[in-house]
């Protein structure tokens, strides 16, 4: 899909939950090292830069999150890795009237691709590893945006209880000890955990939808209880 035939096109100065899972629902990460360097790749793409992994990081032998990436295309407010699937909160500041670039339709052309052709060599497979084109959901109000922050962190869960949303959680307290020690979100990042994957999210183009880290806490807590949540999963 295209941005011209997108309900809402990915426009700067709008808000979007960008999704999409594996084709056929297939796995796209398969270990640790898959999810190392999707992660690293959201980091890397997000430059208006072309970055080659094995030329600009492994044959220069630096660390990916040492690479200067100069200007950005797009900022990340929250994202999450599933086995099948990934989640990212994103937006693309509207720097004047007239912009209207295709930000995140760049940013997501650079990730998407370069994770295919990791996967794709790595696994000599061939054929597309995604399910179509990324699907893209508008972001109207503040509540909306503010929940996405709960429904994108809390996914993981699903890894250790895959009925909770339709049951409720069983055990709140297993299930918030899973999350903290599920590296692949921003759920640390915005938990003020000091690591190198904070280099991702860029909040200073998002509203402030929570004033601290126990906001933060208490919103997912209270969304972990809840007997219905209102977005469906990928």
């Amino acid at each position: 899909m295209s941005n011209s035939n997108r309900k809402i096109p990915l426009v700067s100065g709008e808000y979007f939950h960008i999704y999409n899972r594996g084709n056929s629902k297939q796995k796209i990460f398969l270990n640790d090292k898959d999810k190392d360097r999707f992660v690293k790749l959201l980091y890397l793409s997000n430059s208006k830069k072309g970055v080659s992994f094995r030329d600009d990081i492994i044959e220069q032998k630096i660390d990916a999150w040492d690479f200067e990436r100069e200007e950005t295309l797009v900022s990340i407010g929250a994202w999450v890795l599933m086995p099948n699937h990934f989640h990212i909160y994103i937006t693309s500041p509207k720097l004047n009237l007239r912009e209207n670039k295709a930000n995140i339709s760049e940013f997501m052309r650079k990730l998407l691709t370069a994770y295919s052709k990791y996967f794709n060599t790595k696994y000599k497979r061939t054929g597309s590893l995604y399910e179509g084109t990324f699907r893209s959901t508008h972001i109207e109000n503040d509540n909306q945006a503010k929940y996405l922050f709960s429904y994108i962190h809390l996914n993981p869960v699903k890894l250790i209880d895959s009925k909770w949303k339709e049951n409720r959680i069983s055990d709140v307290d297993t299930a918030l000890k899973h999350l903290d020690t599920y590296k692949w979100s921003s759920y640390h990042d915005h938990r003020g955990v000091l690591r190198k994957e904070n280099k991702i999210l860029d909040l200073k183009n998002f509203p402030e939808y929570f004033s601290n880290i126990k906001d933060f806490d208490s919103e997912v807590f209270s969304w972990l209880q809840y007997e219905e949540l209102p977005l469906s999963s990928t």
